[in-house]
């Protein structure tokens, strides 16, 4: 009897053994955590952190963001030829990184930059216009032409008023990052600034409206890089970001939502 259930015990510990290994074999593999690269203009840092956070979670990725000026980004990509995604202020620094080859040019608009005049508090100057920007005396921040969007904008607005070399006279500063602008008027180094409607939010600086017809309104594209080794899970990211839940996490730090009927002229 003994000799009989020890048989019967060797037996249920192959079956069980044998059960196990064949559960191993067909099990599929855990998959190892992936990261994505993703390249963001330095005034989309607010809406783009919390994005990467929710996208990551839902999708069990690691979201990596490098922050900076357009043009420091795109020279970032060139070099090093590794990466996911690309989303700039604008449309302009977009095209530019199409041109060299560096991302698809099929990408999906997300939200509104839209320029604005923010001067300090109170507007002891009496500004009310960009014209009122090239009046002598006037301590002017504004983005860096060949590093940020907002720059590239506000040579197409003065030049629209015919006041550019006038407000040039009165630059104090050209950031490399609208952030940089932003800190400029914070700090009292400058009267009034060229900034962007979701930079400009709170209650720091006065702000002043430019008329959208004289506006040079730019828009947030998103596109996958020509050299993403994971371009699945890359257009998922940017579905995502330009998907409702991702525009309405972009209209919560102050963007307006593409598309808008107040901004189409």
């Amino acid at each position: 009897m003994k000799r009989v259930s020890g048989l019967i015990l060797l037996t249920l510990a192959v079956l069980a053994a044998v059960i196990c290994a064949a559960g191993c074999i067909g099990a599929p593999a855990v998959e190892e955590n992936k990261t994505l690269l993703i390249y963001a203009g330095a005034g989309l840092k607010g809406p783009m952190a919390e994005i990467g956070t929710v996208f990551g979670e839902k999708n069990g990725v690691t979201v990596d963001l490098t922050y900076g000026g357009s043009g420091v980004l795109i020279s970032q990509m060139e070099t090093s030829h590794l990466g996911d995604a690309f989303i700039p202020g604008g449309q302009p620094d977009y095209q530019n990184a199409v041109k060299k080859g560096l991302v698809s040019n099929d990408s999906q608009r997300v939200a509104y930059h839209v320029p604005i005049i923010a001067v300090q508090k109170g507007n002891p100057l009496g500004i009310q216009s960009i014209t009122d920007l090239a009046k002598p005396g006037v301590r002017v921040a504004l983005g860096d032409v060949n590093a940020t969007a907002i720059g590239k904008a506000g040579v197409k607005i003065f030049d629209k008023y015919g006041v550019a070399a006038e407000i040039e006279k009165n630059v104090v500063l050209r950031g490399a990052t609208i952030n940089e602008v932003v800190t400029a008027m914070s700090t009292g180094n400058a009267d009034a600034a060229l900034l962007t409607m979701d930079n400009a939010k709170g209650d720091r600086f006065d702000l002043i409206e430019i008329p959208v017809t004289d506006n040079s309104i730019l828009i947030a594209p998103i596109g996958v890089t020509t050299f993403t080794t994971q371009p699945d899970l890359a257009q998922k990211f940017a579905d995502f970001v330009a998907s409702a839940e991702g525009k309405a996490i972009f209209e919560k730090y102050g963007f307006p939502a593409y598309p808008n009927e107040k901004y189409t002229n």
